[in-house]
């Protein structure tokens, strides 16, 4: 056969990109990355930086004419093209994606997670590849669960073991019937598929797939429409238009089956069954209460957290009369907020004190003019009604009242149009629901700008205002996406640009604190605690609490002196940069933070040990707390499957109390030091 054709290279791959960067930026860049966990980026210097570097370049090209003026003109066309090429960057970065295929009705571009944000194409790149690759397998997962019930191959699947492929049910339960043998040879099948018969090249479009074999193009070939091999007539398709419309719907119909691929599982695995009838979940917390009032559309029977659970009538029943109960009250409350801005009653609201209706405003205001009285007669009369007038009977439905009539007339004296009680019913339920939410947005609205409706405008502490200069320090930087800039707490409003550096500075060492506090900790948890074990002379606890009341007072001091050493030196001399305190290793004069490479990664190391150091302080505080209320210090997470009965061969009791410790055999125990 006839060798296979060069690959050309897709558009926006590496090999139409421009040219790496010299040796010795790609050294810099190297030399850089380990610190880039430990400085944050400037844009201005940055940019700064940037076009030194290339005016710097355009003069070394321009030294070479024979005219300076020439050189002139270069190095000032160079730095208003480079100018040009990052304001048309900086506009287009949102839109760099969205031509590419799978953008499609309904949706359009949808990314709401913004992961194409950073208009990365690389990154895009390999994020398609595997949206396709997940996309296919996934197909053929759903193909497997419809094709079993309609038909099965004959004979025997494992003649050894007599088991037929009829005697293998469909779903999640054919896991248990397969032998150890079958899922050895899918797993050798799924890793030469992976590895040498299904490759996707980095210069092909996403998807494209080729042989990798040895002996090059002789031997390799590409796969054609619907897969089929090119040694076998497999050839693209080659209208363009038809082209990119099968290769939409395959990224369109990937996308469904992952979904239905996923929906199958939980229905199987809660059914029991491929095709789960709805009367196998007996475990439905939905069963006990899904003919009450209240489940209606658009979401039926809704208990996320489970509440009914029990099967409890007695707990149903409360709930729902509690339920009833704030649904009224926020119902008033929903109207006591709109009526007093289109109606007030005439005349005073208290004579003694001359204060009319009038005089009192709509909101959380009204709290400070109503006189003390008026508050004593609010409560006294909702008390009578609670303890007299409507009174709960456990005999009655909830919130069906003895004394009161349709619309809570007292003592009946309006009756229910015929046949809509329950509908009547289940719609108050459904109002009382919303007049809930309802009210709760209008105490955040009030307390936010002050006002029983009010304005947007009057929110000044808004943190999704616009930045001050001072807050643009550490804009961009992060948290917990790239380009967020998050205070929920107001923490930075009216704070100097020096004071937020600096705040930004004691988060991120606290977070490294934190972070090798995590580490420590589950460090000394799995029982490897060697230092102290041999300076002590005996096996430690393994609680991290413990652990610590155990270790010589010397070896605690050592560690404070130590610290103390720390933060002397990076105070005092060799103090980081004023415009980045956190740069406590002083990469910011070596390191090119915006280098185009793939080597440079500074920008997600940045994020990422922000996030980090976030979640490490929120993690060790709820460890000792843990640790400290219940006495439990993690030791399942460093236990092989984090302690499962499956894994109990590989623990083995260490000490007097039998410990278990991750290590096979016995643990190694230091012999006492010689006296």
């Amino acid at each position: 056969s006839s060798p296979r054709p060069p690959i050309e290279p897709a558009p926006g791959t590496p090999e139409n990109r421009p040219m790496a960067p010299s040796s010795s930026k790609t050294a810099v860049a190297a030399a850089a990355l380990a610190g880039c966990a430990f400085v944050v980026p400037n844009t201005q210097r940055s940019t700064e930086r940037t076009a030194l570097r290339r005016s710097g370049v355009a003069q070394a090209e321009a030294s070479g004419s024979s005219h300076s003026g020439s050189a002139a003109l270069g190095v000032t066309l160079g730095a208003l093209g480079a100018a040009v090429l990052r304001a048309r960057h900086a506009k287009t970065t949102t839109k760099a994606f969205e031509n590419e295929l799978g953008v499609q009705p309904p949706l359009g571009f949808w990314d709401p997670a913004g992961l194409s944000s950073d208009g990365d194409a690389r990154e895009f790149y390999r994020r398609r590849v595997v949206e396709i690759k997940h996309g296919r397998v996934s197909m053929l997962a759903c193909t497997g669960y419809i094709v079993q019930e309609f038909f099965r191959f004959p004979g025997f699947l494992s003649p050894s073991s007599e088991i037929k492929f009829t005697d293998v049910p469909n779903g999640l339960a054919a896991a248990t019937k397969v032998p150890a043998v079958g899922w050895f040879q899918y797993t050798v099948f799924c890793g030469i598929c992976d590895l040498w018969l299904m490759h996707q090249v980095p210069t092909n479009p996403p998807g494209k797939l080729c042989t990798r074999l040895f002996g090059e193009e002789t031997t390799n070939y590409e796969y054609g429409f619907l897969g089929l091999p090119g040694y076998l007539g497999g050839k693209a398709i080659a209208d363009p238009e038809v082209k990119k419309k099968k290769l939409n719907a395959e990224i369109a119909n990937g996308r469904l089956a992952m979904m239905a691929i996923i929906g199958m599982f939980f229905q199987d695995g809660l059914t029991g069954s491929a095709w789960g009838d709805w009367a196998n979940y007996t475990d439905s917390p939905l069963r006990a209460f899904e003919s009450e009032l209240g489940v209606q559309p658009p979401v039926g029977f809704w208990d996320p957290l489970g509440f009914t659970k029990t099967d409890d009538a007695a707990s149903f029943r409360r709930r729902r009369y509690v339920e009833l109960k704030h649904g009224r009250v926020a119902m008033f409350a929903c109207l006591g907020y709109i009526v007093p801005e289109y109606y007030r009653w005439p005349g005073d609201l208290s004579p003694s004190l001359g204060l009319k209706f009038s005089d009192v405003p709509s909101g959380f205001a009204a709290f400070s003019k109503v006189p003390l009285s008026g508050w004593a007669q609010m409560v006294a009369f909702a008390g009578t009604v609670e303890l007299f007038q409507y009174v709960d009977d456990p005999k009655r439905a909830p919130g069906d009242f003895e004394n009161a009539g349709f619309l809570g007339v007292p003592n009946s004296y309006v009756k229910a149009p015929a046949g809509t009680k329950e509908k009547k019913l289940a719609a108050e339920i459904a109002n009382g629901r919303l007049a809930m939410m309802a009210i709760i947005g209008m105490f955040f609205q009030n307390g936010l700008t002050g006002e029983a409706w009010g304005d947007w405008s009057l929110y000044t502490d808004s943190p999704l205002r616009a930045l001050s200069p001072a807050q643009e320090a550490i804009a961009g930087t992060g948290g917990p996406f790239g380009d967020d800039f998050w205070d929920p707490a107001g923490i930075t409003n009216g704070k100097s640009k020096e004071e937020i550096l600096q705040l930004r500075a004691m988060e991120l060492k606290h977070g490294r604190v934190a972070m090798l506090a995590v580490l420590g900790w589950f460090h000394v948890a799995a029982g490897y605690h060697i230092i102290g074990d041999y300076a002590v002379g005996e096996h430690l606890d393994n609680n991290p609490l413990v652990n610590l009341t155990q270790m010589p007072m010397g070896g605690i001091w050592q560690v404070v002196f130590t610290i103390m050493c720390l933060e002397w030196v990076t105070t005092y001399v060799c103090k980081p940069p004023e415009e980045k305190p956190w740069d406590i290793l002083g990469w910011t004069d070596i390191l090119i933070e915006d280098e185009k490479s793939i080597w440079n990664q500074f920008g997600k190391a940045q994020l990422q040990e922000l996030n980090n150091g976030r979640l490490a302080m929120m993690g060790i505080t709820g460890l000792i707390a843990q640790d400290v209320l219940f006495g439990d210090f993690g030791e399942a997470a460093v236990l092989p499957c984090f302690g499962a009965a499956a894994c109990k061969e590989l623990f083995s009791p260490v000490g007097p109390e039998s410990t278990t410790e991750p290590f096979l055999g016995a643990g190694f125990i230091y012999p006492p030091l010689a006296q």
